[in-house]
């Protein structure tokens, strides 16, 4: 299948802030074309950029917001719920650290968080269908993160209760998008019970190989923990539905490693790093891509222990755009073929004289 990928797009997330131009729809969506990017992907807690609430009965209001935002110049590639996701499973150890993702009246309230997360994604698969969008963005939160090394050891069976508990916690969400149309995209992450491709394929299989269980393909998680990005692409390039461009580096030492040390975010050997400053092989993800036919966008999400937001969105657009393939319609030696015909294949074979 021949396709290209849509951007570059910008994760305002991280950007969104109390003075302009980050402070309003308008003024970071005018901000974002202004850099040359082509799409925005909205985070759906910020109330500034959308009233999940309202998208998710009101296509009325939706057909507005779409409009107000191609007035700046770019349009909406997805709506995520990383936070709210989270809060679908959360083990009782993160619940003080947690609870600041929920609505204040929710806070120790731990099963009224959950019950208020799952009708927040489910609220989130109509409002991108109100929207037009067929992808969406989240984490799955997690029930057994805090046994990821074990010691002591894991009791049999636990991991299998935890991921059928998760899945039995996420079906009527996913069925909820299914009805939508909408694939729900799960970034891969730590801290997250899917972190990695094992995991995602428990998951998968707990929920029946539910069609609209999906990836948010992120190669900076997987530099961190030392997995082969390049190579997850070919195993499950057709569960990726959504591509977060973020760069990385791994630099271990002889005094810390993968688990960093307990240390801040500068000092730690795995850092994230802003497009082009760190190990990622971004030439080698965007050809991998291109070669399965992935046609969602390349969106940026800046993370950086060093370089400023601006600075690291004023690069990133270029450094998309110039990695996005056209893919092309035609084979190279096109110009030394010719015509064919059966006659022409069976004496190529040879067995035309049989």
């Amino acid at each position: 299948m021949k396709s290209t990928i849509k951007g570059p797009a910008i994760f305002l997330a991280q950007f969104m802030g109390d003075t302009a131009p980050f402070d309003s729809l308008e003024n970071i969506c005018t901000w974002a074309a202004s850099l040359g990017y082509t799409g925005v992907q909205i985070p759906t807690w910020e109330s500034r950029l959308i009233d999940l609430e309202k998208a998710a009965n009101s296509k009325t209001y939706c057909d507005e917001l779409r409009g107000r935002v191609e007035a700046c110049g770019v349009q909406i590639t997805e709506l995520s719920t990383h936070l709210q996701g989270q809060l679908v499973a959360v083990h009782p150890a993160y619940d003080r650290q947690f609870d600041t993702f929920a609505p204040a009246h929710l806070h120790g309230n731990h099963k009224g968080r959950t019950e208020w997360a799952v009708q927040t994604l489910k609220q989130a698969a109509q409002a991108s269908r109100n929207l037009g969008l067929n992808a969406h963005a989240t984490f799955s939160g997690s029930l057994i993160w805090h046994t990821v090394y074990p010691w002591p050891q894991r009791p049999p069976g636990l991991v299998e209760a935890a991921f059928s508990e998760l899945a039995s916690r996420w079906l009527p969400i996913l069925r909820a998008f299914d009805e939508a149309g909408v694939d729900l995209c799960y970034e891969i992450h730590p801290n997250e019970d899917l972190h990695d491709g094992v995991t995602f394929e428990r998951f998968l299989a707990a929920t029946g190989h539910h069609p609209r269980c999906c990836i948010l393909y992120d190669p900076s998680h997987f530099v961190l923990q030392q997995l082969d990005y390049l190579q997850y692409i070919d195993f499950y390039h057709e569960h990726i539905k959504m591509f977060h461009a973020k760069d990385a580096e791994f630099n271990p030492s002889g005094r810390s490693g993968v688990y960093g040390g307990y240390q801040s975010w500068i000092d730690r050997p795995g850092r994230f790093r802003s497009l082009g400053d760190g190990q990622v092989d971004f030439k080698g993800i965007f050809s991998k891509l291109a070669q399965y036919g992935f046609n969602g966008w390349a969106v940026l999400e800046w993370e950086c222990c060093l370089k400023a937001p601006e600075q690291g969105a004023r690069e990133g657009a270029p450094f998309i755009r110039d990695h996005i393939i056209t893919v092309t319609e035609k084979a190279f030696d096109d110009f030394a073929g010719g015509t064919t015909d059966e006659a022409l294949l069976r004496h190529i074979m040879g067995t035309d004289r049989e």
